[in-house]
């Protein structure tokens, strides 16, 4: 089996369809972590108030089944086949005929575009297991971020603790520039945000983002960090900027920082060596 798997033609595909497979999971991750967390926000404040936790079926990223927000058709196996369902109902409910969200496939589709290319990027072997592991990490994150502004503990805190764990065996750098990466990461963007709050009186970022970069310098070590903040920064601006000049979003509303950061991870993880290279070559 292992020499099977060594082979890029045969290890390329498997991933890639076992991307689609994740994809079709993160969606459910993306949609329910955030009202998972609001629960438990809401059973927390019953507690502190010494009220009764409030009643509410049960909800997690296994129960109750999907279903169609219009008319709460249960979702069928058949329904349910990534891309394909959604091509063979043509983007609508099967039973009401509900517009689906074109971002199910898409999400589906980039986790297993992904998914393939770090196969065919590492080979077979660990470095495979932890990209993939990073990059799912990173759509969930991006997505829920985008919804929500907000960047789950329960993904940015293992996400961290499974880098330096992964760069005890030295996969993607060694264990000092693991742990000094996490260090930098969240203390970089941790003094940013206070410079900036004390210098405006306004929150900048969230503490999420301080996570997910540490997360980041954790797998990929401190010396991918300054390409890291460089490319989100930019990215970053450069569609902040068009937003407000071409899609009228106002400027006082805030724009989520993971997105960019995320982005950047996944840049950094596939081409971030060689890009500091060539780019400390110019310097």
């Amino acid at each position: 089996m292992s020499e099977f798997l060594s082979d890029p033609l045969a290890f390329t595909p498997l991933v890639t369809l076992l991307g689609l497979f994740v994809g079709s999971f993160l969606n459910v991750v993306i949609h329910r972590l955030p009202r998972m967390m609001e629960r438990d926000w809401q059973v927390q404040a019953a507690e502190m108030r010494g009220e009764p936790a409030p009643e509410s079926e049960r909800f997690n990223l296994a129960a109750p089944r999907s279903r169609c927000p219009h008319c709460g058709h249960l979702i069928t196996a058949l329904e349910n086949i990534p891309v394909v369902s959604y091509l063979f109902l043509r983007g609508r409910c099967g039973h009401c005929s509900a517009p689906i969200s074109r971002r199910y496939p898409m999400v589906e589709v980039l986790t297993a575009v992904l998914s393939g290319y770090a196969a065919w990027h590492f080979g077979f072997g660990l470095a495979a297991a932890g990209a993939l592991l990073f990059l799912w990490a990173m759509i969930a994150l991006a997505f829920i971020d985008l919804d929500t502004q907000l960047l789950p503990d329960d993904i940015t805190l293992p996400l961290l603790w499974l880098g330096l764990a992964f760069n005890l065996a030295g996969v993607y750098t060694d264990l000092p520039s693991a742990v000094i990466g996490a260090m930098a990461g969240y203390l970089t963007l941790w003094s940013i945000f206070w410079l900036f709050k004390l210098a405006t009186g306004k929150e900048g970022m969230g503490y999420g983002d301080f996570k997910l970069l540490g997360a980041i310098g954790a797998w990929l070590g401190w010396q991918t960090l300054p390409l890291t903040i460089l490319l989100s920064s930019v990215v970053g601006a450069v569609i902040g900027i068009s937003l407000i000049v071409f899609a009228r979003h106002g400027r006082n509303i805030p724009i989520p920082f993971g997105p960019y950061l995320a982005t950047a991870g996944i840049i950094a993880l596939f081409w971030g060596e060689a890009i500091t290279q060539r780019y400390m070559g110019v310097l």
